[in-house]
C-alpha cells in the first residue's frame, strides 16, 4: 500500500527521500557545499526507515564504507559536490572493479581545484569517462527538476543492482539547492532491514554477496588479479557489460525536434534554459528543438544520430556550464555529418536564454 502527497524540498532533499524510498539502506558521506542538505536529510531520516547513516572522517573513508556496505548486499549511497567527488574517484575504480553496485551523488560545484560553491558542469568529463585509474564505466543519470532528481533513483539502484556497477547521478548547485513541489510516493510501512538479500527490490537474490558462509560455498569480492593474463580476462567482460549498457540503456528527452533546422544538445538545469528559448523562438516561428540527455554515459548518441539521418543540414548547438566538454560526444555522435557548435560558461557562470538565442540566430 502507498501514499502520495506533494511536498515541498530542494533538490538535495528530493534525492536523499528518493534513494530511501528505493531501498538505500547505506548511506556514508561528508559534509561539503552545496550538497549538505542531502547529508543533512540522510542524518535526520535513515534511521526512521530501518538503515545506516554514517557521517565519516573523510570523504576517501564514505566511499570506502560503501564498497564493505555493497559488498555485503545493501544498497549502498554516497554523496559529495567536486573536489570530494575526485577524492572518492580510487574508492569508485575500485567498486567498478569488484563489479558492485553502487550509487555516487555529485551536486557539482564550480573548479578546478577548491574552485567556489556556485553552479557548474564541469565535472562531465570525470563522471562519464571514468575518473579513476583503469577501464571502467559510471553509468550516469542527470536530472533537470527537482521531481526529477526524486524519480531517477528509484532507476539509479535498480541500473546498479542489474549491471552491478557504480552509477553517478550528476546534479549542480542550482538543481541541489532549489525549491520545487514534489509528489512523494511512499510506502505506509517502511522494511526495517539494511540487508538487500532479505528484501526484494526488483532483485530476488544476489548470489555474489558477503553474507557469511555456514550454509553454502564461499563467495570471493576482489578487483585483484595477479595471474597471467587473468586482469585482460577480466577487462574484456567488463567491456562485454559496458557494450550492453550502451546498447539498452540510452536515454533522452525530445522537445520539437521533428522539423529543427537548430537542435540544442543541453542536460541538467541548463536544459530547462534551453527550453525557454526554444520556447521563444518557436513563438516567432524559429524551427529550434532541444535534446535533453538523461543517462550522460551511455551517451544517447542514437538519437542524435537518427536526427542526422532525417535531417542532413540540421545545426546542433551544445550548451553546457564548462568550455567544453559534452560537445565531444555531440561530435563523435554526428561523426562530421553535422555542424556542431558550443556556448559555453563555467566557474560559477550560467549560459542564459538570451545567450543561447543570440548564438542561434545565424542559423535559423
Amino acid at each position: 500500500m502507498y501514499m502520495e502527497k506533494r511536498v515541498l524540498m530542494t533538490g538535495n532533499e528530493a534525492i536523499a527521500e528518493g534513494a530511501i524510498q528505493a531501498g538505500c539502506r547505506f548511506y556514508a558521506g561528508y559534509p561539503i557545499t552545496p550538497q549538505n542538505e542531502l547529508i543533512a536529510y540522510m542524518a535526520a531520516h535513515m534511521a526512521g526507515a530501518g538503515g545506516i547513516f554514517i557521517q565519516a572522517e573523510s570523504e576517501l573513508a564514505a566511499i570506502n564504507m560503501v564498497f564493505g556496505a555493497s559488498a555485503a548486499g545493501a544498497r549502498a549511497m554516497t554523496s559529495s559536490s567536486s573536489p570530494g567527488i575526485s577524492l572518492k574517484q580510487e574508492g569508485i575504480s575500485y567498486i567498478a572493479g569488484a563489479e558492485l553496485p553502487a550509487v555516487i551523488v555529485n551536486i557539482v560545484r564550480g573548479g578546478p581545484g577548491l574552485g567556489n560553491i556556485a553552479p557548474a558542469q564541469s565535472d562531465y568529463f570525470q563522471a562519464t569517462k571514468g575518473g579513476g585509474h583503469g577501464d571502467y564505466h559510471c553509468i550516469v543519470l542527470a536530472p533537470s527538476s527537482v521531481q526529477e532528481c526524486y524519480t531517477i533513483m528509484q532507476r539509479a539502484f535498480e541500473l546498479a543492482d542489474t549491471y552491478r556497477t557504480p552509477v553517478m547521478v550528476l546534479g549542480d548547485g542550482i538543481l541541489g539547492q532549489m525549491m520545487e513541489p514534489v509528489l512523494v510516493r511512499s510506502p505506509k510501512s517502511v522494511v526495517r532491514s539494511c540487508v538487500l538479500p532479505t528484501m526484494d527490490y526488483g532483485l530476488s537474490t544476489k548470489p555474489w554477496a558477503l553474507t557469511g558462509c555456514k550454509d553454502r560455498e564461499p563467495r570471493v569480492v576482489k578487483s585483484f588479479y595477479l595471474e597471467e593474463g587473468a586482469l585482460e580476462k577480466f577487462n574484456l567482460k567488463l567491456q562485454k557489460k559496458y557494450r550492453l549498457i550502451q546498447a539498452k540503456e540510452q536515454q533522452a528527452e525530445c522537445m520539437c525536434v521533428d522539423d529543427a533546422t537548430v537542435v540544442i544538445v543541453a542536460y541538467g538545469t541548463l536544459a530547462r534554459v534551453a527550453q525557454s528559448a526554444v520556447d521563444r523562438l518557436r513563438k516567432n516561428a524559429k524551427k529550434v528543438g532541444l535534446i535533453r540527455p538523461i543517462t550522460l554515459w551511455p551517451f544517447p548518441q542514437a538519437i542524435l544520430q537518427s536526427i542526422v539521418a532525417r535531417r542532413k543540414k540540421a545545426t546542433f548547438l551544445v550548451a553546457e556550464m564548462s568550455y567544453g566538454q559534452m560537445v565531444e560526444d555531440v561530435r563523435l555522435a554526428v561523426e562530421g555529418k553535422t555542424r556542431v557548435e558550443f556556448l559555453g560558461r563555467s566557474g560559477g557562470g550560467v549560459v542564459t536564454e538570451e545567450e543561447i538565442i543570440k548564438k542561434i540566430k545565424p542559423y535559423v
